[in-house]
């Protein structure tokens, strides 16, 4: 991978993103809830967060590297890719830009534990914190699925780096539990007006966002594809 930290500030923003957008958002909350109410200490609440944490950057490091290694092993494959990674990317970047500004939706809502099983893993286990994380983060929804896999995935092939920038996403999904794990131990109310916020600033961020997808898409595309551009 470069020496550039632009790769990586890049995971972790898309991860943040995510994090805040509806319906990852939600079962942030929901892991919260259960992790701050069922784990006592202040110590256990924040490691409990930090376990949640590793769950889900364990999760996207695992579908990275299925997926990362199942092109990379085809000779063939991987031979196109680094031929013509420039010219996928813009592609992807603009259809990842669509969902991203709700101009093209799917009904993709993913898996729903039962409520029974949420509270089963949040209750007083830090493994079951981990476990939280780890089918939390399998639950996509267009967003998130566009973020990962039209931009994280993308980008750890280009920077070959199917371990460290899934993780550092997974980190930046996960930034809301940690930062609200201790308000929860003493506070719901300031942590509820913690998540009201996010929720809040989300929509810009995500149009923020949407646009330079859309703008570098198009850079990419111009450039790289119909070579209309040389700069």
């Amino acid at each position: 991978m470069e020496s550039s930290l632009v790769p990586m500030f890049s995971a972790i923003w898309f991860g943040i993103l995510t994090s805040i957008s509806p319906c990852p958002l939600a079962t942030n909350i929901v892991a919260t809830s259960y992790i701050g109410k069922r784990i006592k200490g202040d110590y256990s609440t924040l490691i409990a967060g930090f376990s949640y944490t590793v769950g889900r950057s364990a999760a996207y490091v695992c579908i990275s590297v299925i997926i990362i290694f199942s092109l990379l092993s085809i000779p063939e494959i991987a031979l196109f890719l680094q031929e013509h990674m420039n010219k996928i990317i813009g592609p992807l970047l603009i259809f990842a830009a669509l969902f991203i500004l709700e101009i093209l939706a799917v009904n993709f809502s993913g898996f729903v534990l039962s409520h029974k099983l949420q509270k089963r893993l949040g209750d007083g286990s830090i493994l079951g914190a981990s476990a939280l994380g780890f089918i939390f983060a399998l639950s996509f929804c267009p967003i998130s699925a566009a973020l990962f896999f039209g931009s994280v995935i993308p980008l750890s092939l280009k920077y070959e780096s199917q371990l460290l920038l899934p993780f550092l996403y997974g980190v930046g999904t996960a930034l809301p539990v940690l930062l609200s794990a201790a308000l929860i131990s003493f506070a719901s109310r300031t942590a509820g007006n913690f998540f009201n916020k996010l929720a809040a600033v989300e929509v810009w961020l995500r149009r923020i966002t949407g646009v330079l997808f859309l703008t570098i898409g198009l850079y990419f595309s111009l450039k790289y594809i119909f070579g209309v551009i040389n700069f």
